[in-house]
């Protein structure tokens, strides 16, 4: 059992778990999740870190067909007062794993050893449920987007490019 999904029973999340058989070969794990699990991609979000101009890690939330924004995202980080910064871009892997206790590709927004500030991008609301990372490779978790921002405190905004 993961952290994310002892979280999700700790909370008493409505969240059900789907898994499938991860190939390592997959360009982008998250495009895999939905092609593997029949689902449209608007409704699987992918997880990433990012490090801010002041050296602060935060939480990116946003479908695995999109690309994160940078300067939304730093914007959006500033404007909620999450953090104050100017710039962010993509954490190193190995800081991302050993703050989230995570692998690549397996980073759940759930659980993860230190709770960092965490945006999701708005388009998660237009959603019943969402799919986030299970803590794996090869599990997801769908839940519904509201439980997911207040068990994180996160916030929703317009992150990614149009």
């Amino acid at each position: 059992m993961t952290p994310a999904i002892k979280l999700a029973k700790q909370r008493n999340l409505d969240y059900k778990l789907h898994e499938y058989t991860h190939d390592s070969n997959a360009a982008s794990f998250g495009l895999e999740a939905a092609e593997k699990l029949a689902i449209v991609a608007e409704r699987v979000f992918k997880t990433l870190v990012v490090t801010t101009d002041t050296g602060v890690l935060a939480v990116a939330i946003l479908p695995v067909d999109k690309t994160l924004n940078f300067k939304k995202m730093a914007k959006a980080l500033s404007v909620n007062k999450m953090l104050s910064c100017k710039k962010v871009q993509m954490a190193d892997p190995k800081q991302v794993e050993r703050t989230t206790g995570y692998v690549l590709g397996g980073v759940s927004p759930l659980g993860q050893k230190k709770r960092l500030a965490t945006l999701i991008d708005a388009s998660a609301q237009e959603q019943s449920t969402i799919y986030v990372s299970g803590g794996r490779r090869g599990l997801e978790i769908e839940l519904p987007p509201e439980q997911l921002a207040t068990t994180l405190a996160a916030r929703f905004a317009d992150i990614v490019d149009d």
